[in-house]
C-alpha cells in the first residue's frame, strides 16, 4: 500500500492524512461526548469504514502494545468497536466490548474474561479519557489486568491519565472549553453534535 511506510506500519503523519483524506477531520464549532465544547472533531468512523484504512491503523496500534502480551483487546461502545476488532486481529486475540447499562460500563453478550487475563483498552479518539477509564474499571471490576491502552488519536493535549502505558498514533491539538466559558458561543456560532451519542 502506497500510504504506508516501508516496515507496513503508519507514521503520525500518514495517520492525519487518513482522517483528512476522508473528511474525518473538521474544523468548526463542535459539542463533544464529554460535554465540552471544541474547535476540531474527528469522526473516526469515516475512515474506519473503509478496511483498507482500518486494517494498517490497528496493525500499526497493535504493533505499538504487541510486547503487552495482551489476551483480549476491549473499547467502549460504539466508537472504539471497530478499532478493537483490527487491534485484536492483527494480534491474533479476542475483541470485545463495552456497552452501557445503567449509566455504568459493562461487558454484555455473553462476554466474559478469566481471572488476571492481560487486556488491552483502545479507543478511536480520545479527549478527557473518560470513556476509556470506564472501560479500565469494568476489566478490573471483573478481576481482569489492564495492561496497555491505545488510541488512534489522543486530542487531550496530554492531560488524559491511565494506570498503563498509552501510546497514541497521531496527536491532534484542539481547544476545549466548558460550554459556560465557551468563546465560539459567546461569538454566535452554533454547535454542532456531529459524534454518536447525545
Amino acid at each position: 500500500m502506497s500510504d504506508m511506510t516501508t516496515a507496513g506500519r503508519l507514521t503520525e503523519a500518514e495517520t492525519i492524512a487518513l482522517y483528512e483524506k476522508r473528511g474525518a477531520l473538521l474544523r468548526g464549532h463542535f459539542r463533544l461526548t464529554s460535554g465540552l465544547h471544541s474547535d476540531v472533531y474527528l469522526q473516526s468512523a469515516l475512515v474506519l469504514q473503509h478496511p483498507e484504512d482500518a486494517e494498517p491503523l490497528g496493525a500499526t496500534l497493535a504493533a505499538a502494545l504487541e510486547d503487552t502480551g495482551a489476551r483480549v483487546v476491549l473499547a467502549p461502545a460504539i466508537g472504539g468497536i471497530l478499532v478493537a476488532h483490527e487491534v485484536a486481529r492483527a494480534l491474533g486475540v479476542r475483541a470485545l466490548f463495552t456497552e452501557r447499562e445503567g449509566g455504568e460500563m459493562r461487558l454484555r453478550r455473553g462476554f466474559a474474561l478469566s481471572p488476571g487475563e492481560r487486556c488491552l483498552v483502545v479507543e478511536d479518539v480520545i479527549t478527557t479519557g473518560g470513556s476509556t477509564r470506564e472501560v479500565i474499571a469494568c476489566v478490573e471490576s471483573l478481576g481482569g489486568r489492564v495492561v496497555g491502552v491505545g488510541a488512534l488519536v489522543d486530542r487531550s493535549g496530554g492531560t488524559a491519565g491511565f494506570p498503563a502505558r498509552f501510546v497514541a498514533l497521531a496527536r491532534v491539538t484542539a481547544r476545549n472549553y466548558p460550554p459556560d466559558g465557551c468563546p465560539l458561543c459567546a461569538a454566535g456560532t452554533p454547535a454542532v453534535k456531529p459524534g454518536s451519542r447525545t
